[in-house]
């Protein structure tokens, strides 16, 4: 079902943009439909513990998972460990993911940072009823297969500046438990730690609006790094991602998916992938994502969107791809609570107010006081520049006039 579905959202593009006959149509059906089958990956699904490939939710879901460049909210522990050092807000995020069948997803995330050092704190748990059955389809055994994550991340942004945004460093110590009764089938229960290491710049590229905001980014993560269990290696991939904004309410997003096996001989890594995805604001409290990944042998389309009410916002999500079936399946909601920013905002403004005021003074010669304001200024954002060269400015020029001035008191 899915796959029709999907093979009819292609055909609706092509109809909407060229004029196709019914012999182009069915022709173009048949070569879909082989398009499709010629994805499969063997090496799909050779990795434990698939909770670590399963997108918790949020804006990192709907956005197609090309969210390395962005971590901009509490998903970026899923998506670049990097993120938690650069964060506006402390978030606490509640997530739940109805999968597929009866499978659901139930995540936790808590993240808070004390200016340039980010932490964060979450949790992921997996559970899917499972019923055995005889030869003769009498139930031979009854319980839950489940699979719970905890992760604690620490990150920090080195060399902060309003020029330079600095770049931020950043970690995930992660410890995954595997589940399986043994009436369902005994010795299979396992546990693993694993570790991601990410990194994180932004800057300014092509920006065409007035905003301190960088307008671009670029993250890179090492994800899953452990020993295998069981003999099963652990889902461990490199990505790379970049995004950019090109006007202030729109962002676009893209990453490159690297899947690693450290034994390739045996276990051979999967193929590897990508995912884009963009994000468009269209009021202060609502904006839609969308995106497409691409790996193994599964393609996914995902769509959602963000509600921001004050202190409290909700993410509602829809994926679909080849295991997508009818009803609720595959979708996702997010609850976040803002829990403030430690007064950073209003620092922000401060500083605005105090380098505005010294520009006033200086552009009535009033020198002293326009030292004064951008001092305030740089004693609240030391890293703030455009204050720094303005003030080392204005004092050569106090100096060189206090110079005349006592030439002209020894005359």
């Amino acid at each position: 079902m899915a796959k029709k579905l999907l093979l009819y959202i292609i055909l609706f593009i092509l109809l909407a943009s060229f004029s196709i006959s019914a012999l182009d149509i069915s022709d173009f059906y048949y070569k879909a439909d082989n398009f499709l089958d010629s994805l499969s990956d063997p090496n799909t699904g050779l990795t434990a513990f698939p909770t670590l490939l399963i997108p918790l939710g949020g804006r990192y879901e709907a956005m197609g998972t090309a969210f390395t460049a962005v971590a901009d909210d509490a998903s970026f522990i899923e998506a670049n460990p990097a993120g938690s050092s650069s964060l506006r807000y402390t978030e606490l995020s509640f997530y739940h993911n109805d999968w597929i069948a009866d499978t659901n997803i139930e995540s936790i995330v808590f993240t808070t940072r004390h200016n340039n050092l980010g932490f964060g704190l979450g949790a992921k748990f997996l559970y899917v009823p499972f019923t055995g059955y005889g030869l003769w389809g009498e139930r031979t055994s009854r319980g839950y297969y489940s699979e719970s994550v905890g992760i604690v991340n620490l990150s920090y942004r080195f060399l902060p500046g309003y020029n330079f945004w600095g770049i931020s460093l950043g970690t995930n110590l992660k410890v995954a438990y595997r589940y399986i009764p043994a009436e369902i089938y005994e010795g299979q229960s396992a546990v693993s730690a694993m570790l991601d290491l990410g990194a994180l710049t932004r800057f300014n590229f092509l920006k065409f609006y007035k905003a301190r905001e960088k307008n671009a980014s670029f993250g890179i993560v090492l994800k899953n790094l452990g020993i295998a269990q069981l003999d099963d290696p652990l889902p461990l991939e490199a990505v790379a991602g970049i995004a950019y904004s090109p006007l202030r309410p729109w962002l676009l997003a893209f990453d490159f998916i690297y899947p690693i096996s450290l034994n390739q001989s045996e276990q051979p890594a999967e193929h590897w992938g990508f995912a884009v995805g963009t994000d468009v604001v269209f009021t202060d409290f609502f904006s839609v994502q969308c995106g497409f990944r691409y790996r193994g042998s599964n393609p996914r389309v995902s769509v959602g969107s963000k509600l921001d009410l004050n202190n409290i916002s909700f993410n509602f999500n829809y994926t679909l791809d080849l295991t997508t079936q009818a009803g609720l399946d595959r979708f996702s909601i997010v609850s976040s609570l803002n829990l403030g920013d430690k007064g950073r905002g209003l620092i922000a403004m401060q500083v605005d107010e105090y380098y505005v005021a010294g520009l006033l003074a200086y552009a009535e010669g009033n020198l002293r006081e326009a030292a004064f304001n951008w001092e305030k200024a740089v004693e609240l954002d030391p890293g703030f520049s455009p204050a720094i060269l303005n003030l080392e400015t204005v004092n050569r020029t106090l100096q060189v006039v206090d110079e005349m001035r006592s030439i002209q008191t020894i005359n």
